[in-house]
């Protein structure tokens, strides 16, 4: 049973692989990043979150190795596509930043490439009955399924932990700035008060001399 386990994962790894980056979008740039097809029908996966940076927003386009636009958007916090590749060769997919004149954006994004068709278990190499091994690989691709919808929650909640995040922090910040300015106008007030008091004292000794 272990052996047949073995002999499925180690096929079944073949037919996906991903990338998981985190990168920063400087201003006005446009960052792009390829992944490559070897053969029409596969199924491309595209993952991307805005964690900190202006309104948590960025402009997006996802382009076919013959330049046709597959994917497109603008000012955009967060995605998840997933479409079929028909084409083989490199798929484009960019950031752009153009918008911003200043503000960094420090974007999470996955790209994966599942192909479409399942691996076949070696039966009589691995020993075991066919339907043995046919509930072993759907319990398999169960497991996929469920590993990828638990990371996709942890993304999920690991984007609003940094926008909330941010939120407390630009309050925290405007509430301190806040302080500082009240504080402030309360110092001048009562300088001025001061200042007033003594001027008619002033003015009224010089009306009794």
């Amino acid at each position: 049973m272990a052996a047949r386990l073995f002999v499925l994962l180690s096929i079944f790894a073949t037919y996906v692989y991903a990338t998981a980056l985190t990168y920063s979008v400087a201003a006005n740039e446009r960052a792009c990043f390829y992944s490559q097809v070897n053969e029409p029908g596969v199924k491309v996966a595209f993952y991307f979150a805005v964690q900190s940076g202006g309104s948590f927003d960025i402009d997006y386009s996802v382009t076919s190795p013959s330049l046709r636009v597959i994917l497109d958007g603008e000012k955009e916090r967060q995605g998840d596509f997933v479409f079929t590749a028909n084409e083989v060769g490199e798929y484009r997919f960019c950031f752009l930043n153009e918008m911003s004149t200043f503000a960094e954006k420090l974007v999470d994004f996955e790209i994966a490439v599942e192909n479409e068709a399942r691996a076949e278990l070696p039966i009589k190499q691995a020993g075991g009955s066919e339907q043995d091994a046919s509930l072993l690989e759907n319990s398999i691709h169960s497991l996929s399924g469920k590993l990828t919808s638990i990371s996709r929650a942890q993304k999920y909640f690991r984007t609003r932990e940094n926008r909330n995040f941010s939120t407390v922090k630009s309050t925290e910040s405007r509430i301190f700035y806040f302080s500082i300015a009240e504080v402030l106008a309360i110092v001048g007030m009562a300088v001025f008060q001061v200042l007033v008091v003594q001027f008619f004292f002033t003015g009224s000794r010089k009306g009794f001399v």
